[in-house]
């Protein structure tokens, strides 16, 4: 049985070139980049070259880039060392529906005495950018906002956001989680994002290793480092150098930026085309997202009467790799807080299924999902208890009236 893989969002496939960029710093060239001895001077400039790489991929200097662990690092390390550096101001703002990576440390910074602003979402998913703007105030020290959720793919408007902090009160700290976005859309910090402080982004969502990330620091930006104890990245982040995955993560963007406006392209139109076929042929779905920007790769889709973790079972069986838009996967009953926020009936909050694509996703994959998931759908649903009195209820009074493919 073929493996249909269709959820790049947790993780992507190692690109082969960059696993071949990788390997000489796996064997031969296994040196501590910080040793003197001539011996370890390869590993020394693949690091410099790494970073000159994942810089202008960004469009940054290349002194702005922090190596780091992964996004999670990423983002605990912006967030924490914006409040050591600058622990007068305590007031954070940021979403309801951040990665946790975002969501966990603003409410451990809340925890220690910090106030934090959660902004709500709209249904869609998009944010309201006039609650935005009241939420900002003179002691306002960050606002931490993601690029694009992970669950929806729902694009947030960055460039805007950082402009009205700035414009409030330029000491206001801007970071963004662009793990989702960094190798699916342009990211330009000299550009377009130049009133963005601070940006997180990691190798294994654009076909590159797990353990890698990076952290955009912007010059001038107040920030202490999260992890002490070592001069390494310019004495910002203590640890010896991961020079294998650092040399990966380079390679990966390299690909990332030379591919990147044929793929989005590519991949928007398997998106649109799984989208369409699957409201064509299974009643009572919503897409979670539509009609706010999305990413060109993702598409979360509500199944009424149904759960989701079910469904996520009987794809697995049909070779058919995705994810839950709830959380019951991990062992929990709680749906996902995304959903929550954007105020999914409840009729399909637990029914929600992320299909999210890559590079090297293809038309049979699509033909495959279509194939199966309308199938999976009409046998969960011939066993759910709610299925036979929700399709035949009245659609006036209190009961619950999901539309048919929206």
């Amino acid at each position: 049985m073929q493996l249909v893989y269709a959820d790049n969002n947790a993780t992507t496939q190692p690109a082969p070139e960059v696993v071949e960029a990788m390997r000489p710093y796996l064997s031969e060239v296994f040196f501590n980049p910080s040793s003197m001895y001539e011996a370890a001077r390869k590993a020394s400039e693949a690091v410099g070259k790494a970073r000159d790489v994942v810089a202008r991929f960004v469009g940054a200097d290349a002194k702005e880039i922090v190596f780091t662990s992964c996004a999670t690092e990423s983002n605990n390390a912006a967030i924490a060392g914006v409040a050591k550096a600058v622990p007068a101001r305590r007031h954070i703002v940021t979403t309801a529906v951040e990665h946790p990576a975002v969501l966990e440390m603003c409410r451990e910074m809340a925890r220690a005495g910090w106030e934090v602003d959660f902004l709500p979402v709209r249904r869609d998913g998009s944010l309201d950018v006039d609650a935005y703007v009241r939420a900002l105030r003179p002691d306002t020290l960050l606002v931490t906002v993601m690029h694009a959720n992970n669950e929806t793919g729902v694009i947030f408007p960055i460039a805007e956001l950082a402009r009205i902090a700035k414009a409030t009160d330029p000491r206001i700290v801007f970071h963004t989680d662009a793990t989702q976005t960094a190798g699916k859309l342009p990211i330009d910090l000299a550009g377009e994002f130049r009133e963005v402080d601070l940006l997180s982004f990691s190798g294994h969502k654009l076909h590159g290793p797990k353990g890698i990330g990076a952290l955009y620091v912007r010059r001038g930006t107040p920030w202490r480092p999260w992890l002490i104890g070592g001069h390494q990245e310019g004495a910002r982040r203590a640890g010896t150098e991961n020079v294998a995955f650092m040399v990966a993560m380079a390679k990966a963007a390299e690909l990332a930026a030379a591919h990147l406006s044929k793929d989005e392209a590519r991949i928007g139109r398997m998106r649109d085309r799984l989208q369409a076929a699957l409201q064509e042929r299974v009643p009572f779905v919503e897409v979670n997202g539509l009609g706010a920007p999305r990413l060109p790769n993702t598409l979360n889709i509500a199944c009424h009467y149904i759960e989701g973790e079910g469904i996520l079972y009987q794809l697995s069986d049909a070779g058919i790799c995705a994810s839950s838009g709830s959380a019951c996967t991990s062992g929990s009953l709680e749906p996902s807080h995304v959903l929550r926020a954007m105020q999914v009936p409840f009729t399909a909050i637990h029914g929600s299924v992320r299909f999210s694509l890559s590079r090297y996703t293809t038309d049979a994959d699509i033909d495959r999902i279509i194939e199966v998931f309308p199938r999976i759908a009409a046998a969960l649903r011939a066993l759910s208890p709610y299925w036979d009195a929700a399709r035949n209820a009245p659609r006036t009074g209190s009961a619950p009236a999901p539309a048919r493919g929206k």
